[in-house]
C-alpha cells in the first residue's frame, strides 16, 4: 500500500475493468479519495465526444511528455478506445511500470499508444478539471509547498475567479467536512429568482 504503488494499483483496476466492465460503459474516470466530483458535468463535457476516438482528459500538467498529462489528483477520464489502447500497450511492452508517479506514468503511456491530452478548459479558457480545493483556486495565494503548480500547468491559468468553468467537474485535496459542503452547495443550494448566466452551447 502507499504511494509507491499507486501507479501500479491504476494499472491493475485499469486492466481489471477492460476485462469484466469493458462493455457496460463508455468512459472510464480515475479518482482520488480526496477529489469531489461533479458528475453532471462531466456527463455533459464528454457528450461532445466519442468514446471510440482515442483521448482523455483531465487538468493537463506540461513537464516530462512531450503532450503533456493529467494530474492524478484532479482526476481523468479515458475513452473507451484510450483504455483498450492502455491495456494493450502493457501486454505488447510499449508502455512499461517506469515510475511510481502514476500521472506521469500513465501519460507517458498515452503518448505511446497515440492516445490524446484532451483540452478541457471552457469556451472562457478556463479549467473543468482542478487540482486544488475551491478555496485554493479561488481566494488565497499557494502556499510554498504548492508553488510547482505554477510550472507544471499546461496552460498557465488564472487564480481568482476566472481560474474556474462555471461547469467544473473536478477539485482535489478536498476534505471530509467541505465534501458534504460542495455537495450542498452544488445539488441543493438555488438563490430564489435567479437565472442562470452562462450558456455553454452558446
Amino acid at each position: 500500500e502507499g504511494r509507491d504503488q499507486l501507479y501500479w494499483k491504476t494499472i491493475k483496476a485499469f486492466q481489471y475493468v477492460y476485462e469484466h466492465h469493458l462493455d457496460e460503459v463508455d468512459w472510464f474516470m480515475k479518482a482520488d479519495d480526496d477529489t469531489f466530483v461533479l458528475l453532471e458535468n462531466l456527463r455533459y463535457f464528454l457528450s461532445n465526444y466519442s468514446s471510440e476516438q482515442p483521448i482523455y482528459f483531465g487538468h493537463r500538467f506540461s513537464p516530462f511528455v512531450k503532450q503533456g498529462y493529467m494530474s492524478g489528483g484532479a482526476g481523468y477520464v479515458l475513452s473507451k478506445e484510450a483504455l483498450r489502447r492502455f491495456v494493450e500497450g502493457f501486454r505488447t511492452g510499449q508502455c512499461t511500470h517506469f515510475t511510481s508517479t502514476e500521472d506521469v506514468g500513465m501519460g507517458t503511456c498515452m503518448e505511446a499508444m497515440k492516445v490524446e491530452a484532451g483540452d478541457t478548459r471552457d469556451k472562457y479558457k478556463r479549467e473543468s478539471f482542478q487540482a486544488f480545493s475551491p478555496e485554493t483556486h479561488l481566494i488565497r495565494k499557494l502556499y510554498k509547498r504548492e508553488l510547482w503548480y505554477t510550472s507544471y500547468d499546461y496552460y498557465h491559468t488564472e487564480s481568482g475567479p476566472q481560474c474556474c468553468s462555471d461547469l467544473s467537474i473536478t477539485f482535489h485535496y478536498v476534505d471530509t467536512s467541505t465534501m458534504y459542503e460542495l455537495e450542498y452547495y452544488a445539488h441543493h443550494l438555488r438563490p430564489y429568482g435567479y437565472q442562470y448566466r452562462y450558456n455553454p452551447d452558446a
